[in-house]
């Protein structure tokens, strides 16, 4: 199981934001061609090991939008989108997010108190956007039932269980290295 995304990470660019090391990868960027085929792994995998047992599924715009598609097309489950910029819809509520390359502000729409949901972004590297929404949600009154990513890099798993108390499960844990993608660790491998 992922095998054409694994090779798709390791032919992927490497590009510096600052001192950080940033992979462009079509789950991760759009770019350079989001093929079909590699979306399905990823929702398959996110099915396999998520627990789907939710209301709704919530991705963070914009690079979750696309695997929170391929999700609800294959489980018929609803997702929301945290967008960037704000709608002035009623309950409308605003999360300030920071991470290793950006900071700016979230809105949650369409997800009440009470609400069983299941978060999934495209990578977790600092935690930063994890973390804001996870405590946005959990102010809110909302259960979280499972939180996941496609990708994994850097400690951000570890920083978003610290400063939450919630786990990140992730398909692919990669790194850079020497200017390249390397997967050091793989969900089949457990």
């Amino acid at each position: 199981m992922l095998e054409k995304l694994k090779k798709s990470l390791i032919k992927s660019p490497i590009v510096k934001k600052g001192e950080y090391n940033y992979f462009v990868h079509p789950i991760t960027d759009g770019i350079p061609l989001v093929e079909s085929k590699i979306l399905q792994e990823a929702a398959e995998g996110i099915i396999k090991y998520g627990n789907l047992e939710v209301d709704k599924i919530i991705c963070v715009e914009a690079m979750g939008i696309h695997i929170a598609t391929a999700l609800s097309l294959k489980t018929e489950i609803p997702f929301v989108v945290v967008r960037k910029r704000s709608y002035g819809l009623p309950g409308e509520v605003a999360v300030h997010q920071v991470t290793g390359y950006s900071e700016g502000k979230l809105y949650i729409n369409g997800i009440k108190k009470g609400d069983r949901v299941l978060l999934v972004d495209d990578v977790v590297s600092t935690g930063g956007t994890i973390i804001a929404v996870l405590k946005a949600l959990k102010d809110m009154g909302v259960e979280i039932v499972d939180v996941i990513t496609v990708i994994e890099k850097g400690k951000g798993k570890e920083i978003v269980k610290n400063e939450t108390g919630f786990s990140v499960k992730t398909l692919l844990k990669v790194d850079v290295k020497d200017g390249k993608v390397v997967i050091e660790n793989s969900v089949d491998d457990q």
